[in-house]
Formats: structure tokens, C-alpha cells, sequence
């Protein structure tokens, strides 16, 4: 599953743009570089029953910004994104 299709799924399953888990998280201080990984996904875990996958596409968008690196964008393979910026505003609204 590609980065996208997990940010996608999680809004499936939350009701919430991976923007808006975003900005939820930033309220609660969890996009600080001194928070652990395993905190942020406790987190989704206890309030929004993500597991570890789902979450840790949502600990890296977190940590690190929409940006993915350039190894993971490409035609070959089911982990392979389209393009190097993941989109964060909701499915209904991702560009063709």
C-alpha cells in the first residue's frame, strides 16, 4: 500500500482529512521533534483505532511534512506513490 492509499484510508476510517488529524495533532503537541514515534501512535491507536501501518504514514507526514522521497514514486510495485508530495486536503478534493 502506498503512502497515499494509507492517508486515504485513514480518512475512510476517521472522517478527517489526514489535515485535519494533522492539525489535531499540532493542538495537542505532538508534532515536536522531542515526541517519540510510539507516542504518536498510541495516540491514533487510543483515539482513532489506526493501527501501526496507518499510523506510522501519519507519523512521518507528523515528523516530516507531505514529502516522501523520490524512491518511493514510480510505476513498479504496490508501494509506489505518484508523485513526491502526498496530498493531505481529503480524497474528494485531490486533483486528477
Amino acid at each position: 500500500m502506498s503512502f497515499q492509499a494509507y492517508l486515504d484510508a485513514i480518512e475512510d476510517k476517521t472522517g478527517l482529512t489526514p489535515r485535519q488529524v494533522l492539525d489535531v495533532a499540532k493542538q495537542k503537541g505532538l508534532d515536536h521533534s522531542d515526541i517519540k514515534a510510539g507516542q504518536i501512535l498510541e495516540w491514533l491507536k487510543t483515539d482513532y483505532g489506526l493501527g501501526r501501518g496507518h499510523g506510522m504514514a501519519l507519523v512521518h507526514v507528523i515528523k516530516k511534512g507531505p514529502e516522501i522521497e523520490a524512491k518511493y514514486v514510480g510505476t513498479d510495485g504496490p508501494h509506489r506513490d505518484e508523485t513526491e508530495l502526498l496530498w493531505l486536503d481529503g480524497k474528494a478534493t485531490k486533483p486528477a
